[in-house]
């Protein structure tokens, strides 16, 4: 007997709100299409890492506002207890706050683990590979120690602190 099945969304945001696209030719040399933010939409809420770890909130709510694209990732058998279970391990091990990093560990690393324990298919590689995209650029490698100075923390309403994306320069 099948179990009840359960879809899975993945939320885009491009944090650039248009400039990638418009400015990356000028200053990487290549066209990029956004800066990705993503989330996981399942069991009525939207998950995401960032500076506080792991995140809820009800899909759509968060100050990016309304997502530039929903992707349907397909649909899984994973229950809301379950799912909740696994956010809890993984908060306490491979995601917790201090572990975000912009390049190698953030948000669409975590909305592609999610998708790949859901569904068993991770995020289209277009949103994962563009910090290497930007990093293989002279102008990437420059801007690289002032970007990685700064922690981005998409705010929500029920965020734990006020940290909106805090700089240490």
């Amino acid at each position: 007997m099948m179990g009840e099945t359960y879809n899975v969304k993945l939320y885009v945001y491009d944090l650039s709100k248009g400039l990638a696209r418009q400015l990356s030719p000028l200053l990487l040399g290549k066209q990029l299409e956004g800066v990705w933010h993503t989330s996981v939409v399942i069991h009525g809420a939207e998950y995401f890492f960032g500076g506080q770890g792991i995140t809820n909130c009800p899909p759509g709510a968060t100050l990016l506002g309304e997502p530039d694209a929903i992707v349907d990732l397909g649909n899984t058998e994973v229950p809301k207890d379950l799912y909740t279970e696994y956010l809890s391990s993984l908060q306490e091990s491979t995601y917790r706050p201090e572990m975000y990093h912009l390049f190698e560990h953030n948000c669409n690393t975590f909305s592609s683990e999610m998708a790949q324990f859901l569904t068993g298919r991770k995020i289209p590689s277009y949103i994962t590979d563009l910090p290497s995209d930007v990093l293989s650029t002279p102008f990437g490698q420059t801007l690289r120690p002032l970007i990685e100075s700064i922690t981005i923390a998409p705010p929500t309403d029920n965020s734990f602190h006020g940290h909106y994306g805090q700089s240490n320069i």
